[in-house]
């Protein structure tokens, strides 16, 4: 692979296994998928992500919302509470024709939307759980905003909205399933809520991918939007979700030092590089800053991962001679990382691999502007 390094890589092939695998599996529960954009940021995802499903898709950024809009992408769920800032680039969209839909949690915004002068489409956000934002399924406040929602001449109640975020949290597949159920129990209670007052609820909408992996009620349901499900990752992996074969994203890395003195190999990939995301610190097996594979097949290196790094350094423990004679300076590594979504997000686009070639490359959409 003759590019520079550190680069991203993506494995089409498991790319395109992922998303059939996840459509299918929604498909089979009647639920559309509306696939989570905020890994991938990539026009290119997109489009084998909605391939099959009813085409909508969710995003964490307004900048991620015009990017797609602007390439023919209408159907877009901007799912993080909108800042009343916000309000003014929200209702652009829709002026121009976007089917954007923002959610909120509290009755202060629902004011600012009301008092506001453009159009929008709000799902109110339930907190199943995780307890960052959103509402409890119970909470006095819920039928508040339905109303003000409602009784707006420019706004429209398309909802309710959650996130299983807690579900990072679980270390079995049946804590999983308990989470998922909690998931699907705390927003058609909210569902069920306002419909009860009479006002409309058509959406009900559920997130996560260890929950839709391993959910098994998903009645009421209208949409699921999980998004890591397309790259994977090693946490996944080491939850269960999935295996390290389906991770589809790497990094590819340059041996730049090799000191046996120190039982070490140096990389060119450091925190900046890799993310210093720890989270697999917190299961069974701690990958470090991410496992070591080789650069061609992508497969393990014994066990190896990059154990500590610098910004722009990653070490690699090696304590075998004849192992570690064999990562000459100039020798290229594959590195799968613990959170694909923090990892993907220092690199400008990804060089897209089929087998051992490059077959193409397709770019980010990146930052908040």
């Amino acid at each position: 692979m003759d590019i520079s390094t550190p680069a991203l890589l993506l494995d089409l092939k498991k790319v395109r296994r992922n998303t059939k695998a996840m459509t299918a599996r929604l498909a089979s529960k009647g639920v559309n998928l509306r696939p989570h954009l905020k890994t991938a940021k990539s026009l290119e995802v997109a489009r084998l992500a909605i391939e099959g499903n009813f085409g909508g898709i969710t995003v964490s950024t307004l900048t991620e919302a015009e990017f797609f809009f602007a390439q023919g992408i209408t159907d877009i769920v901007y799912a993080v509470c909108i800042a009343p800032s916000k309000l003014d680039r929200a209702a652009d969209l829709t002026r121009r024709g976007a089917g954007l839909k923002i959610i909120i949690d509290s009755v202060d915004l629902a004011v600012a939307i009301s008092g506001h002068g453009g159009q929008f489409r709000v799902l109110i956000e339930i907190d199943c759980g995780e307890h960052r934002t959103g509402l409890d399924p119970d909470h006095a406040d819920l039928l508040e905003i339905a109303r003000l929602i409602t009784d707006s001449e420019n706004a429209e109640l398309s909802g309710v909205l959650t996130h299983a975020g807690q579900s990072y949290n679980c270390r079995s597949v049946q804590d999983i399933r308990q989470t998922a159920q909690i998931e699907h129990d705390a927003v058609l209670l909210a569902a069920a809520r306002i419909k009860k007052a009479g006002y409309a609820c058509p959406v009900v909408s559920i997130g996560s991918t260890p929950t839709v992996t391993f959910g098994d009620d998903f009645s009421g349901v209208t949409e699921a939007r999980p998004g890591v499900f397309v790259f994977y990752d090693l946490f996944q992996a080491g939850m269960g979700v999935c295996s390290e074969k389906d991770i589809a994203l790497s990094v590819l890395a340059s041996v730049i030092s090799n000191r046996p003195e120190h039982q070490q190999v140096l990389i060119d990939a450091g925190g900046l590089a890799l993310s210093k995301d720890r989270s697999t610190g917190a299961l069974d097996t701690d990958f470090g800053y991410g496992l070591v594979c080789d650069a061609l097949t992508g497969l393990p290196e014994s066990g190896l991962i990059v154990d500590s790094v610098h910004q722009e350094h990653g070490n690699i423990h090696i304590s075998d001679v004849d192992t570690l004679a064999q990562f000459p300076v100039g020798r290229r590594v594959r590195i799968l990382p613990n959170h694909a979504c923090m990892t993907a997000a220092a690199y400008d686009g990804y060089y897209v691999v089929d087998g051992n070639d490059i077959v193409a490359e397709w770019p980010r959409c990146n930052g908040w502007k």
